[in-house]
């Protein structure tokens, strides 16, 4: 498990089959040798996230105000409240004690167990 494995949204990757098989690579490997190109990309998220050098949106001074992130996080489906809700423990708790819960997910988000 290591950061790479966490969606610029704060989705966890690693549970992913399409990720596991290396069918895909998410939304960071793979740009910081070259191998894919960011001008490519379709993802709003991806591409501010990877612009200000943050691993997550986590890391972004302006996620409170992000029209983008706050769009994303408010569409409709269970998963993407999760997402956010994950973005929200690494601010708080950081990326270490985010990959420790998550480590034990099942699916792209999951609990937190006490914290919840």
């Amino acid at each position: 498990m290591t950061i790479t494995d966490i969606g610029c949204c704060g989705a966890y990757c690693k549970t992913c089959p399409a990720y596991a098989g290396q069918t895909c690579k998410g939304c960071k490997i793979g740009y910081e040798n070259g191998a894919r190109d960011i001008n490519k990309a379709k993802c709003r998220i991806k591409l501010c996230c990877m612009a200000r050098h943050h691993q997550s949106c986590a890391d972004c001074r302006d996620y409170d105000s992000c029209a983008t992130v706050q769009e994303f996080y408010h569409k409709n489906g269970y998963k993407y409240g999760k997402y956010r809700q994950a973005t929200q423990f690494i601010k708080g708790q950081g990326y270490d004690a985010f990959l420790e819960i998550a480590d034990k997910w099942k699916n792209a988000h999951g609990k937190y167990g006490k914290i919840e």
